[in-house]
C-alpha cells in the first residue's frame, strides 16, 4: 500500500510539474506545456482532467544578460501582463500507454510608449490585448518502466496544431500629420500573439527515481520542433532594412528542462530545483529568418503539491535567477550589413506563478 501511495504521488506531481506554463516576457515562449497525468500508477482506461493558470509581469529588459535598468528609470519599458489557463484532458488505455489533448486560453494585456507615439520619456502608455484560443496540443505517452517502484521513465511524443491566431489585431495609438491622435489596426506583438502558426512536434521526458522513503530525485525536458520558416504576419507596413522576411514574425522552436527533488510529508508533497525555458536563435529543423526575440530563462523553482482521493492541487512559483536576450539571425545579418554590432533587446518577468488543479474521473 505504502509502495502505491507513493507511487500515485510521483504521477500526481507529474501532472503539476509538466502543466507548468512557458514564458516569461517579450521572448514569445508559448503557453504548450503538457497537461499529462498519464502513467503506469492510475487504472487502465480511466481519465484525467486537469486545469492550469499561469501569471507574470514581464518589465525588466535585458540585452544578452545585462540589464537595461534605466528603461524602468525612465518610465519606457514594456510591460506584459499574462493571464493564462490551460485545459487538460488526458485518457490511460493501460500500463504503458497514455494520450492527453491540451487546451491554451491566453489573455495578456501588453502597454508601451515604443509602439504609440515613440519612446520618448514623458509619452503615454497605451495598451493593446490578445485573448482566446492558443496552440492545441496532442500527445501520446509511453510508460518505460512500468514495473519498477524506484525509477520511472514517461517518453512523449505529440504535435501541436495552428489552431490559435497568430494575426491578432488590436489598435495602436498614431499622431497624424496634424499631430493628432489616430487610430491604426495592425497585429499585436509576436510576444501576446495566440498562435504562432506553425505545425509543431513536441517530445517529452519525464523521470523520477526514489532514493529514500520520502524522497525523489527528477528530471524532465520538452522540446518543440516548429519547421515553418515565417508566418506571413508583418510586424509594420513596409519593410525598412532590405533584409528578406524579415518584416516577418517568425515560428519558433522552444524548450523547456528541469531537475530538481521532492519530499513527501502525509498529503503534501515539497520540492525544490532548477529549470531553463526559451527559444533558441535557430531551430534545429527549418529556416530561421524571420523576426524573433531569442533567449532563455534560468530559474530556481520552489513548489508545493496537495492530494487526497482523486484530486490534487499544487503551485509552483519559478524565480529568475538568469535572463538572457541572446542575439538573433536577425541581427546578425544587420551585423553584417550595418558593420556595427546589432543585438535587440527583451522585456522578462521576476517570477511565475502556476496553479494546478487535477481530477480522477472513475475508479
Amino acid at each position: 500500500m505504502k509502495t502505491k501511495f507513493y507511487t500515485i504521488l510521483f504521477v500526481a506531481f507529474l501532472f503539476i510539474a509538466a502543466s507548468e506554463s512557458f514564458g516569461q516576457g517579450c521572448v514569445a515562449v508559448r503557453n504548450m506545456a503538457s497537461c499529462s497525468l498519464m502513467s503506469d500508477s492510475l487504472p487502465n482506461r480511466s481519465w484525467q482532467v486537469s486545469l492550469n493558470y499561469r501569471f507574470f509581469r514581464s518589465y525588466k529588459h535585458f540585452r544578452g544578460t545585462h540589464e537595461e535598468t534605466e528603461r524602468v528609470e525612465q518610465g519606457t519599458e514594456v510591460i506584459n501582463l499574462d493571464n493564462s489557463l490551460l485545459f487538460g484532458l488526458n485518457y490511460n488505455l493501460n500500463n504503458r500507454w497514455s494520450v492527453g489533448l491540451t487546451i491554451p486560453y491566453l489573455n495578456i494585456d501588453r502597454s508601451s510608449l515604443y509602439e504609440h507615439y515613440g519612446n520618448q520619456p514623458g509619452n503615454p502608455r497605451f495598451h493593446t490585448q490578445a485573448k482566446g484560443l492558443g496552440d492545441l496540443r496532442i500527445i501520446g505517452y509511453f510508460a518505460a518502466l512500468p514495473n519498477s517502484h524506484q525509477s520511472h521513465l514517461l517518453l512523449g511524443l505529440g504535435v501541436k496544431l495552428p489552431t490559435g491566431n497568430y494575426n491578432y489585431k488590436d489598435y495602436f495609438h498614431k499622431k497624424d500629420s496634424e499631430g493628432q491622435d489616430s487610430l491604426v489596426y495592425k497585429p499585436v506583438d509576436q510576444s501576446i500573439q495566440p498562435g504562432d502558426g506553425g505545425t509543431g512536434l513536441i517530445v517529452e521526458f519525464d523521470f523520477v527515481q526514489q532514493l529514500a522513503r520520502n524522497f525523489q530525485l527528477y528530471a524532465a525536458g520538452t522540446y518543440m520542433f516548429n519547421p515553418r520558416n515565417t508566418n506571413g504576419t508583418l510586424r509594420s507596413a513596409t519593410l525598412t532594412n532590405g533584409i528578406p522576411l524579415s518584416n516577418e514574425m517568425s515560428v519558433c522552436d522552444q524548450f523547456l528542462f528541469r531537475l530538481g527533488g521532492r519530499y513527501a510529508i502525509n498529503k503534501f508533497q515539497f520540492a525544490a530545483g532548477g529549470r531553463i525555458e526559451g527559444i533558441p536563435a535557430k531551430d534545429l529543423v527549418g529556416e530561421s529568418d524571420g523576426f524573433r526575440r531569442p533567449g532563455y530563462i534560468v530559474s530556481i523553482e520552489p513548489a508545493v503539491a496537495y492530494f487526497t482521493g482523486k484530486h490534487s492541487v499544487g503551485v509552483n512559483f519559478p524565480i529568475a535567477i538568469e535572463r538572457n536576450r541572446t542575439q538573433s539571425v536577425l541581427d546578425q545579418k544587420r551585423t553584417e550589413i550595418t558593420g556595427t554590432y546589432q543585438h535587440g533587446d527583451a522585456a522578462f518577468a521576476d517570477w511565475l506563478i502556476s496553479v494546478s488543479y487535477s481530477y480522477r474521473i472513475g475508479h
